[in-house]
């Protein structure tokens, strides 16, 4: 029989790349995902009247719309890289601490490209008929004229900077995205509270190159929002949505951890929650034990646990419990407390 239900929980989003599968992003932050499926028909005509269809394939757009997210986010836009080297530009307020010169705080692995350093009065930055004639060399600027830079006085200076060790995503034609296999998760709820897992696979979906990102101090955060092309891969499948009856057992991704006293934590991955899970913590005794602690994430993914610093070595038992999906599921774990 079939059996009403309604959604009112938005999709975490799990993104591979198509042609290896590997792991892009497992994004559980979005706030509106929208799936957007349309195809018409073209007719045979009668005496005026559309008398045989035929359907054109189908076309379809996804979009994904967050205030919180990774910065890999950004790199849907590119080519999926994240490179460890940037350029930027960077301005500087520095007192004289001598006649003639300026010494310049360099940016941690970062060097300053030769010929970018420009050095003006603090009140006159940016005044092309203002600026300081000097060179720059391994932190400091010399001016051409001593007399222009005057030991306790302020000045600005501008330059380009070459940085290693960040995260830069870039963009330019050389750079286009790739496909990726979308698979999107909730949890539908059917007249008598039950919760059933439902899915959506996206064959393959390809990044729209267009994003507004608009920085403000008033109003609401920053809306990133990714839309996809939707196409059918080369088995011809497009999209599928799924309704999982039989509801999957919870699982944790390690049944036995060891954790050492003192505030030391593992986390630790649930897998297949339904709603809200719960965590108990009993000895060997089956007695529960209140110096170790397994505290479950909001979004009941991860469980947390660590041991007070008093806490006596020995094994114990983490029971997790997702009761929302109407049966009680429980997964556990292992802890053990070495002996200091």
């Amino acid at each position: 029989m079939d059996i009403n239900r309604a959604n009112r929980q938005v999709a975490d989003v799990l993104i591979q790349e198509k042609k290896t599968k590997a792991l892009f992003l497992d994004f559980k932050t979005a706030n509106t995902t929208t799936t957007n499926i349309s195809a018409d028909s073209v007719y045979a005509r009668a005496k005026g009247a559309n008398r045989i269809a035929f359907p054109n394939s189908p076309e379809g757009t996804l979009t994904i719309e967050a205030q919180v997210y990774p910065f890999k986010m950004y790199a849907l836009f590119s080519d999926g890289k994240i490179d460890t080297t940037a350029v930027y530009g960077e301005t500087q307020t520095v007192t004289a601490t001598a006649n003639g010169s300026l010494a310049i705080a360099v940016p941690t692995n970062g060097t300053i490209q030769a010929g970018t350093v420009f050095a003006y009065p603090a009140d006159a930055a940016g005044d092309e008929d203002a600026v300081i004639a000097g060179t720059y060399s391994a932190g400091t600027f010399t001016a051409t004229t001593s007399g222009e830079i005057v030991n306790g006085q302020e000045y600005v200076v501008s330059y380009i900077v070459n940085r290693t060790g960040v995260k830069k995503i870039s963009f330019n034609s050389k750079r286009t995205p790739k496909d990726y296999f979308i698979t999107m998760s909730t949890v539908d709820k059917d007249e008598d509270g039950v919760l059933t897992p439902f899915k959506q696979t996206f064959y393959k979906a390809t990044p729209q190159r267009n994003f507004e990102l608009a920085l403000s101090s008033d109003g609401d955060p920053v809306t990133l929002s990714a839309s996809f092309s939707l196409l059918e891969n080369e088995n011809g499948d497009f999209i599928d949505m799924i309704e999982i009856t039989e509801t999957e057992a919870m699982s944790v991704s390690r049944g036995a951890v060891a954790v050492a006293v003192g505030g030391t934590t593992s986390n630790i991955a649930i897998r297949n929650a339904v709603g809200a899970v719960t965590a108990a913590v009993k000895d060997s005794s089956n007695n529960a034990y209140a110096k170790l602690h397994a505290l479950v994430s909001g979004d009941n993914d991860t469980v947390i646990i660590y041991a007070d610093n008093d806490a006596t070595a020995g094994t114990y038992t983490v029971t997790l419990t997702d009761s929302t999906s109407g049966t009680a599921q429980t997964a556990t774990i292992t802890v053990t407390i070495p002996s200091a």
